[in-house]
């Protein structure tokens, strides 16, 4: 083991906190436990990790063999310990013989000379520990189609993303199919922490909650819910407000995307949309105080479908191809027309098939102000769409949408001169 005395001292001391942290979640939750029907609390614990420590210290020096037998006779006792609790027969529990075979992981890690590891699983585990009661709540809070939506999602994220090569393949190199893989997982991962969070806190808190965390995966969507149900009824209630709070939301998920993506765009396209951004915000911000507390509606719908995923890759690899083919044939002037055309259907899209793209193939700022275009684009949409569905009712949402709009074509127009 590398590091000498001090590094050694310090994974055993590790591998010791590991088992005292978890120990006190242990000891806390048993603390009302009778005599005797405790097989471990806090000392326990602590031992339990001094020992894995100790045994990854033995294990790291080459005495393998000793060091196995160190970690199977704990595991041992805890196997006897926990199989002739008293009370074993009228209430078995798994939880607490789990975290102790995990802290008896979590301390040979430590030990073997990986502390950072140990103490980061440790702080989780505790974590897990804690939050028992929150869980369960969690659970009884989803259904049958929030489950199926976490297994879509496990679907994309875990059991494909793995397993894509990377590399430039297709026509003129274009695709990367691990990279265009990720982007959706990113964009599929925003929408189902949306609609989770709006199923688990949207009905509690109404509109507005649902505005917000609907926009983070679709606020076009949002806009299209909340206007069909404002023209519905005789009085409205936040819809206003729920639908303007969408856009400003939308403005912070697009600055996030392009963090991730194409992070040389960043600055400028801030500079363009901020000014809209805090438009947008403002003018959402003072119709949630005229507006009155109602329930919310049902979310849009369940986002996470395999089929919309395999349809959203097809279309970003042939932007992806369009856009090295126009990078070759016409220049940045060409790329910039190409995202404003993919960004006008959707807006991620385009800043997806940027990311693609090598940096010298357009300037930062003409990136920027092609995005700001599309924004304008589906901002035009969202206005149709509420004058559609709510008629007069909707004027609010749709005056403070166009504010947004005038103020992010004012900022494009004043960097166009900069090009």
């Amino acid at each position: 083991m590398n590091g000498g005395w001090y590094w050694q001292a310090l994974s055993v001391a590790t591998a010791l906190a590991c088992g005292l942290l978890i120990g006190i979640e242990r000891g806390f939750k048993l603390r009302r436990e009778p005599d005797g029907a405790r097989v471990a609390g806090v000392r326990t614990f602590t031992l339990i990790g001094l020992t894995a420590g100790l045994a990854g210290l033995i294990g790291a020096s080459g005495q393998l063999l000793a060091a196995g037998g160190i970690v199977c006779g704990a595991a041992a006792v805890l196997a006897i310990g926990y199989a002739h609790r008293p009370d074993i027969a009228k209430r078995p529990e798994a939880t607490t013989p789990v975290a102790a075979l995990t802290t008896l992981g979590l301390g040979f890690v430590a030990g073997a000379g990986n502390p950072a590891l140990a103490i980061a699983g440790a702080t989780v585990v505790t974590l897990l520990l804690a939050l028992r009661t929150e869980a369960h709540h969690l659970i009884e809070r989803l259904d049958e189609d929030d489950v199926k939506a976490l297994a879509r999602y496990a679907v994309i994220a875990g059991a494909i993303l793995p397993f894509l090569p990377s590399g430039h393949y297709g026509p003129l190199g274009a695709w990367n199919p691990q990279r265009l893989w990720l982007v959706v997982v990113l964009v599929t991962g925003f929408s189902f922490l949306g609609y989770v969070a709006n199923r688990i806190f949207g009905e509690r808190h109404g509109t507005i909650a649902t505005a917000l965390i609907g926009g983070a995966y679709s606020s076009t969507a949002v806009t299209q819910s909340l206007a069909q149900r404002l023209g519905s009824q005789r009085e409205g209630g936040a819809e206003n407000a729920g639908i303007a709070l969408a856009t400003a939301v939308m403005y912070l998920r697009l600055l996030l995307l392009i963090g991730i993506l194409s992070t040389r765009v960043l600055l400028p396209f801030a500079l363009i949309v901020l000014p809209a951004l805090m438009v947008a915000w403002s003018a959402g911000f003072w119709l949630y105080r005229k507006a009155p507390s109602v329930d919310a509606p049902a979310p849009p719908g369940n986002p996470i479908a395999l089929l919309p995923a395999f349809g959203f890759v097809i279309f970003v690899a042939f932007a992806a191809v369009a856009a090295k083919w126009a990078a070759g044939r016409f220049g940045e002037q060409g790329i910039a027309l190409l995202l404003l055309i993919v960004g006008s259907t959707d807006v991620d899209t385009a800043i997806i098939t940027l990311g693609g793209l090598p940096p010298v193939a357009i300037s930062p700022l003409l990136a920027a102000i092609a995005i700001g275009g599309t924004v304008i684009v589906n901002m035009a949409v969202k206005i149709g769409i509420t004058l559609a569905y709510a008629g007069r009712k909707g004027v609010p949402a749709v005056a403070a949408m166009a504010t947004s709009v005038m103020v992010l074509g004012a900022t494009l127009a004043i960097a166009w001169t900069r090009l």
